[in-house]
C-alpha cells in the first residue's frame, strides 16, 4: 500500500476558513479548517483517505453554494439537485451534499411546499390544480402536495384572486366583464364550479357598488 506524507498545512490568505495541503512538498487541494482540524504535519495518508479528503472538500464548496442560494428563499430538494447538477457538480457529491443539508435543517421537502403553498394564498392565489402541478414540477412526492393542499379553500382563494382583478372591469358590459374575470380564473388553475360562483359573486358586488358609468350593462347576463 502506498503512502503520501503531509508536509504542510497552510492558511489561505484570502480565506481563513479554509487550509492548502501539502503531499510529499508538493501543493496537494484546499481543505476547509474544520476538516484539516483533524491533520498534522508528519502524517502518512493512503490514496483511500487523500480521496475521502477530496470527497469532503467537495460536498462541503457545494453546501456553500447550496447555502447562498437557500439565503434567497426555500428550495426543494429536487430543485436542489438540478441546481448543483448545472455547477457540474458530480452526482455522488450531489447526493452527500443534499444529504448533510436535511441533516442541518436546510432542506426539508414538507416544509418547503407548506411555504410554497402560504406564499401563493398571500401574494398570488391560484386554484388546486395549478398549485398541484407547480409543486410536483418542483420534484414534491404527491403525499406531501396533497398534505400541504388539505387546508386550501378553493373559493376564498378564487374570491382573493378575483379582487386583484376586478379594476379591468370598469366600464365593461356585464358578459364582457364576466368572461374576462372567468378566463382570467382558469388561467390560475381553479375548477369550472369555484370559477362560476366567484365571477357571480364578484359582479354582483361590483353592480351594487359601482355607478352606471363605471360598468355597463348591469343586467346583462350570460352563463359561463
Amino acid at each position: 500500500m502506498s503512502y503520501r506524507t503531509i508536509t504542510a498545512l497552510e492558511a489561505q490568505k484570502r480565506n481563513v476558513e479554509r487550509v492548502n495541503l501539502y503531499l510529499d512538498d508538493e501543493f496537494a487541494f484546499g481543505l476547509p479548517a474544520i476538516v484539516a482540524a483533524h491533520l498534522r504535519v508528519g502524517q502518512r495518508l493512503t490514496e483511500a483517505e487523500i480521496e475521502a479528503l477530496r470527497q469532503a472538500d467537495a460536498v462541503e464548496r457545494a453546501t456553500d453554494r447550496a447555502v447562498r442560494l437557500l439565503a434567497r428563499r426555500p428550495y426543494s430538494k429536487a430543485e436542489l439537485r438540478r441546481y448543483l447538477a448545472k455547477k457540474d457538480v458530480p452526482n455522488a457529491v450531489v447526493q452527500a451534499t443534499l444529504a448533510k443539508l436535511e441533516r442541518l435543517g436546510y432542506v426539508d421537502d414538507r416544509a418547503f411546499a407548506d411555504y410554497w403553498v402560504e406564499n401563493r394564498e398571500r401574494f398570488r392565489p391560484r386554484g388546486l390544480r395549478a398549485l398541484r402541478y407547480e409543486l410536483r414540477q418542483k420534484g414534491i412526492a404527491a403525499e406531501i402536495v396533497e398534505a400541504a393542499l388539505q387546508n386550501v379553500d378553493p373559493h376564498a382563494s378564487a374570491y382573493r384572486a378575483a379582487q386583484t382583478y376586478t379594476r379591468r372591469l370598469r366600464g365593461l358590459a356585464r358578459r364582457d366583464a364576466q368572461n374576462k374575470l372567468a378566463a382570467f380564473l382558469q388561467r390560475r388553475g381553479f375548477a369550472y364550479a369555484v370559477v362560476r360562483e366567484v365571477v357571480e359573486e364578484v359582479l354582483s358586488e361590483l353592480e351594487a357598488t359601482l355607478s352606471d358609468e363605471d360598468f355597463a350593462d348591469t343586467n346583462e347576463t350570460d352563463e359561463i
